[in-house]
């Protein structure tokens, strides 16, 4: 944040666990003034707690985001107290790990509901107040997903495929407009939250990621950069990179070998208790912070992110090492001609 400017109004929506709670986290780091949004309220008080601790304010707005109503309602209430809201970061979502065809058509729907149509009535209620002001930022959170599908996972990739295309869409708008409003969007891989424990599954066995995942504070920092900077996307993490190039050029042969290996490879050693709560309908209660359980195995950096948001620096490092390329094989000509 720079100096003596005032401290952002920012909205957050998950924003009680998981990415959503480290990206509380990262913006409390500015003191801003956030709207908390989720549904479950002993998860959003652990948060205002920390957004105080840090020198911020918190409101929280407990909501379920797709109830297009109750979103608008909440950025009144923000707007209300805090001021105009500068900043807006779409992250809630829910799932369900299973094969389609034993998926409910009502499950189906709830996905999409959530994951898709909740960043669509984040994005509306934000760019209802930003455009006349002609100025805000609104971050889309997407997924390595949103360009490759996987198995037991075909309504959340449908979400996050739409989400894809619905900022194409929205900013070619604000283009049009010639609006300074800023939209972008940050793909995220597989992260270290606790969804892997309380996510909707039919599968016999605990889910897991397919890889090892990163830690929660990684895809924070790379959504509040993308807040602050003029990006229309960020590919975070290197297995994201390789699953948009590895469908460009062969996504028949992943097809295959995903069916090989992305069932299984989703589902850890442990069967399901049948006391397992999910929160597909509802909260499972408690504050459940922003880590998982894979902690031992989590990633805890970034190359590619450290890259991605110093890409000025290394394209000036780079021209500086072609130059003195070109100036060495000059000099070494001219020595040979001597």
């Amino acid at each position: 944040m720079p100096k003596n400017s005032r401290p952002p109004v920012v909205v957050i929506t998950g924003a009680s666990a998981g990415v959503g709670r480290a990206v509380v986290r990262e913006f409390a780091k500015d003191k801003a003034r956030i709207g908390l949004i989720a549904r479950g309220r002993d998860g959003l008080e652990g948060a205002a707690r920390e957004v105080e601790a840090a020198g911020g304010e918190a409101m929280i707005l407990p909501l379920d985001v797709a109830d297009a109503q109750a979103v608008d309602e909440a950025a009144d209430k923000v707007e209300e107290r805090f001021g105009p809201i500068d900043i807006w970061v779409n992250v809630a979502f829910a799932g369900v790990v299973s094969r389609f065809v034993d998926m409910t058509m009502e499950e189906y729907k709830r996905v999409t509901e959530v994951t898709y149509l909740g960043q669509v009535h984040g994005t509306y209620a934000a760019l209802k107040r930003m455009m006349p002001r002609n100025k805000g930022s609104i971050v889309l959170v997407g997924s390595a997903l949103a360009y490759r599908g996987i198995p037991l996972q075909s309504a959340y990739c449908g979400a996050k495929h739409a989400i894809q295309g619905f900022e194409d869409s929205i900013r070619a708008e604000l283009f049009a407009a010639k609006s300074k409003v800023r939209l972008s969007m940050v793909h995220l891989p597989g992260v270290n939250t606790p969804q892997f424990d309380w996510i909707k599954t039919k599968m016999p066995m605990q889910p897991k990621p397919a890889s090892p995942p990163y830690q929660p504070e990684i895809p924070a920092r790379a959504i509040h950069f993308a807040a602050h900077h003029k990006r229309k996307q960020i590919f975070l993490g290197w297995p994201t990179w390789e699953a948009i190039w590895g469908d460009r050029f062969a996504s028949g042969l992943l097809d295959r070998y995903l069916g090989a290996t992305g069932v299984s490879g989703q589902q850890d050693k442990e069967p399901i208790s049948p006391e397992r709560k999910d929160n597909l309908w509802e909260p499972v209660p408690g504050d459940h912070g922003a880590h998982g359980r894979f902690d031992d195995n989590a990633r805890t950096g970034s190359s590619q992110l450290w890259l991605t948001m110093h890409r000025a620096k290394v394209a000036l490092g780079m021209a500086g090492l072609a130059g003195a390329a070109i100036a060495g094989l000059f000099v070494n000509r001219r020595s040979a001609r001597a």
